[in-house]
């Protein structure tokens, strides 16, 4: 198996361990629901252990990334109790209460952890020292290191990487716009902001997800929005919630993608999040030929739920514009597997995606390298790809270590004419456990 990041393509004639072999499929139908939103369930534990009282939160995400957050909330002092069956309480220590650790803090290979933690370290006057997997190390960490430093923390890093020693301090609210539209930076500006003394603002011209400044209204925090700032004040008390996570509209980017490529397919999607923020995907499916019907059926903690269904249309090229890039950066290797479906001489064009260089994996590079060890035709750009279909064979394929291409290449392969073997297929258990299960239910 190759090591994260690298990409490893050839025919073996035996699957090894932590490899899974997905068999061509000439069907996909079913109703099923994905696992909890992995974004909203790092929020909501977050901003839960800052509170005042003790919260409650059902359909926490189980994958490993969101496991790392509670890991890491328990070493800084938040009890926590309950079942991810069931649910989970967690007893706030009210803002700036988090106690010193006795080690150092990891948060496994989830950027998100690390990032928006920092946000929350740094206004904590003692020294926490976050590192991660061997992945996770080699992430960029400057974006948000140069921020939290001008609001007064102290950050020791490894050339901008992994492990982070903080110094928090006591901070002052400041102006910052990312160098690049993210959630995650503008999430630990926010966080960090909460804690400070003044008004914290992030500008934003190109809109990211949401989920923070929903999750703080929540919470009782005050956030405002005027054109391209986005504001907090310091010092606002959290209150307690409870709470429910819906399910992960990025993950149920897999199952649009199997429908939408698979003749005669119909799936629907239960119990999943439908943020504005979040649902770009839905419009490029529908260029790329898909029938896709949306029903909202209720509002948790702000956030809008419902079905997605989702049925073979009339499949087509279809292009990702870099303006579309910041609102579908996590789908776009779902959307790649419905690319390498699409009819043979039909293409995929994305644009304006360097930033998937610096994901879990170099997402471009591995995507290419696994979707044309299976058939297909791929062109890298710095910045993107261009797919062009043709006639899926199968093979042997590496996911690199990273959850989505796991779960793309298994999506690609129900096209193939032969079974694939995909490396690295417990990644899947980042962000989806029971993925497995779930395909082939749907395509048995």
């Amino acid at each position: 198996m190759g090591t994260s990041g690298q990409c490893y393509s050839a025919e073996m004639p035996h699957a090894p361990a932590d490899a899974a072999v997905v068999k061509p499929a000439a069907r996909a139908a079913g109703r099923l629901r994905v696992p909890g939103d992995k974004s909203i369930s790092h929020r909501y534990a977050m901003l839960a252990a800052l509170a005042d009282g003790r919260s409650t939160i059902r359909g926490y995400l189980g994958g490993a990334d969101c496991l790392s957050t509670l890991a890491c909330l328990r070493s800084l002092g938040v009890v926590i109790r309950g079942t991810l069956e069931s649910q989970i309480e967690i007893e706030g220590r009210g803002l700036r209460g988090l106690t010193v650790p006795a080690g150092p803090l990891d948060a496994g290979n989830s950027g998100t952890t690390m990032r928006l933690l920092s946000g929350i370290a740094a206004a904590h006057e003692f020294r926490t020292v976050m590192g991660g997997d061997a992945s996770l190390s080699r992430r960029p960490m400057k974006r948000v290191i140069h921020p939290l430093t001008e609001m007064g923390a102290a950050i020791a890093s490894q050339d901008g990487r992994p492990p982070l020693t903080i110094d928090g301090a006591r901070l002052r609210g400041i102006t910052h716009q990312p160098e690049v539209p993210s959630a995650q930076i503008k999430s630990a500006v926010l966080l960090a902001g909460l804690q400070a003394e003044g008004e914290t603002s992030v500008l934003e011209p190109v809109a990211t997800r949401d989920h923070t400044e929903r999750a703080f209204h929540e919470f009782g925090v005050r956030v405002t929005k005027t054109g391209d700032a986005i504001r907090v004040a310091g010092g606002q008390r959290l209150t307690a919630r409870d709470l429910i996570v819906p399910g992960d509209v990025s993950s149920a980017t897999f199952w649009i993608a199997l429908a939408s490529g698979t003749p005669g397919a119909d799936v629907e999607i239960e119990g999943v999040g439908l943020n504005p923020s979040r649902t770009a995907l839905l419009a490029i499916a529908r260029r790329a030929g898909a029938r896709i019907d949306v029903t909202i059926d209720n509002e948790d903690g702000g956030e809008p739920v419902g079905r997605i269904r989702v049925s073979y249309g009339s499949p087509t090229s279809f292009t990702i514009e870099p303006h579309e890039v910041p609102g579908v950066i996590d789908e776009i290797p779902g959307l790649a597997a419905l690319g390498a479906l699409l009819p043979e001489g039909a293409e995929m064009r994305v644009r304006g995606a360097g930033e998937l260089r610096v994901k879990e994996s170099d997402r471009i590079s591995c995507l290419a390298a696994g979707l044309r060890a299976m058939g297909a035709s791929v062109e890298e750009y710095a910045d993107g790809f261009r797919l062009l279909a043709r006639p899926l064979t199968g093979g042997t394929v590496d996911a690199a270590d990273d959850h989505r291409l796991a779960m793309a290449f298994a999506i690609a392969a129900t096209g193939a004419a032969r079974p694939t073997t995909i490396l690295g297929a417990s990644s899947v258990d980042v962000s989806y456990p029971g993925f497995f299960d779930a395909l082939e239910r749907l395509t048995r």
